[in-house]
Parts: C-alpha cells; sequence; structure tokens
C-alpha cells in the first residue's frame, strides 16, 4: 500500500536526527507539512541547526557550514539542510523569513532548552522589513504558477503573502494557509484548492478551478494589502541590539559547553 506522507512519523525523523555527523541544535519540518497543505505523495523538508565542534571553527580548516541531503526512504523522499548555529544566527539578524520559520515551526523533531531559548530570541527578530522576503517569495511562486499552472506554486503564493501580512500586522509568525485562511481576506476557493491537492503533489489546475483573471486579480490584492501591512506596521526596521548581543552569546554556551 502507498505511504500516505500526509501523516508524519515523528520518531522515524528523529532515529534519522539522531543519526546526522553534527550535534543537532534542534530541527523542524518544514515545507509543505508546515504550510497546511502536504499530499499523499509529499517529501519531507527537514531543517536545522548543527553545531561544528570547537576544533573545526578556530582551526585553518573549518567545518561545512551548510550540510545538504536528499535521499529516498521507504518510497518518500528526504530533504534534509541544517546550517551551522554561527550561519543560522547571521541569518536571523536579516530579514529572512526562512530561517524564522524553520526555528518556530510547531513540527519540532528535535528541540531542547537551549531552542527554546533561541525561538525567544527569534521572535525578537522579526522586522518590518521581513515583508521584502515574503514579497519576492510571492512573486517567484507566481511565475511559476503561471508558466506551469501547477497547484503547489499557486498555494505557495497565497501562503506567503497571508503569512507576511499576518506577521506585519501581529509580528507573529503563521505559516499554516488553512490557519492564515481565518479572519483574512483570502479567497474562499483557497480550501477546495487545498482539498485538491492532497491527492497529488503535481496536480494542475483544471478548466473548472477559479479563470486566471479571478486568481490574478485576488494575488494583486494581497500584494496591496502587504504593501499596506507593512507600512502601517509598529514592528522596527531592524532587530534590537540586545539581540545580537543574546545569540552572541548564546553561540558561546553551545560552543564551549556541548551537550555530547
Amino acid at each position: 500500500m502507498p505511504r500516505d506522507n500526509t501523516i508524519l512519523d515523528m520518531s522515524a525523523l528523529a532515529a534519522i536526527a539522531d543519526q546526522q555527523q553534527y550535534q543537532l541544535l534542534f530541527a523542524t519540518v518544514s515545507g509543505a507539512h508546515l504550510y497546511g497543505f502536504p499530499s499523499k505523495n509529499s517529501d519531507i523538508d527537514l531543517r536545522g541547526v548543527h553545531l561544528l565542534p570547537l576544533q573545526e571553527v578556530v582551526g585553518l580548516r573549518v567545518g561545512t557550514e551548510t550540510l545538504t541531503r536528499s535521499w529516498t526512504q521507504d518510497g518518500t523522499e528526504i530533504d534534509l539542510v541544517t546550517h551551522d548555529a554561527a550561519k543560522f544566527f547571521r541569518l536571523l539578524l536579516r530579514r529572512n523569513g526562512y530561517v524564522l520559520e524553520q526555528v518556530l515551526s510547531p513540527l519540532q523533531v528535535v528541540t531542547n532548552e537551549e531552542h527554546s531559548e533561541l525561538c525567544e530570541i527569534a521572535r525578537a527578530c522579526v522586522t518590518r522589513n521581513h515583508a521584502h522576503h515574503y514579497r519576492g517569495f510571492a512573486n517567484t511562486q507566481w511565475e511559476l504558477y503561471a508558466k506551469t499552472r501547477k497547484l503547489k506554486p499557486l498555494l505557495y503564493t497565497f501562503r506567503v503573502l497571508l503569512t507576511g501580512i499576518r506577521l506585519m500586522q501581529t509580528g507573529e509568525i503563521e505559516a499554516s494557509l488553512p490557519a492564515l485562511l481565518e479572519n483574512s481576506s483570502a479567497p474562499a476557493y483557497l480550501e477546495d484548492l487545498i482539498a485538491l491537492k492532497k491527492n497529488d503533489e503535481h496536480v494542475r489546475m483544471a478548466a473548472s478551478d477559479p479563470a486566471f483573471e479571478t486568481i490574478s486579480a485576488d494575488v494583486d490584492a494581497l500584494h496591496r494589502e502587504l504593501d499596506e501591512a507593512s507600512i502601517h506596521s509598529t514592528l522596527p526596521d531592524s532587530p534590537p541590539r540586545d539581540v545580537e548581543i543574546a545569540l552572541h552569546d548564546l553561540l558561546l554556551r553551545l560552543r564551549l559547553s556541548p551537550r555530547r
């Protein structure tokens, strides 16, 4: 029987995390599972932070900052990407929505006290300028949808726009499209499209689905809403200075007091 990848086996994912070359500060599930529209044949996107040992940081031969691995296990494609803590912390200080969503993902495979501490610091990294990240990501996915008419990039387009709007309005990361549909101006047909994608990761839009012109107008409306939300947001333009200090202090503790 084909595996239903809408259901995550967290214990199996934890076993994968435990087999990695370096100690992990955290590992979470990202991608369609985090965004609330996984398909039965979806791959599983694992994201996290690894800790290079001190001897691979202070010498001339520095360890790998980003590790990427993709493989198939029990018929499921798994994509694992981890950054060393120093690189990840630098990314947090920029307007990078990817790393915010990864560290704050509720789908936690590896977590601990230091991860909880990092989550609190990450929430203080949110700025008004994160709107640029979500605007750019939405444009990229919309171009892909216009070219392929595949449902996945269309759902990504709506998801990132709505995440960006919510972030500008509340300062909180919400990456799940079904959750974002509540109390939003998103079009009602998105619920049907989410249900349609459940059976096939690569499904295309059908002739009976909303017209391209209708969808395009709805996307444009959300872009305008994101622009307005960023203009009126009370978020700072950059992370406070004490956030960088907190990340620096956490990194030193992680480097100098390894848990293994």
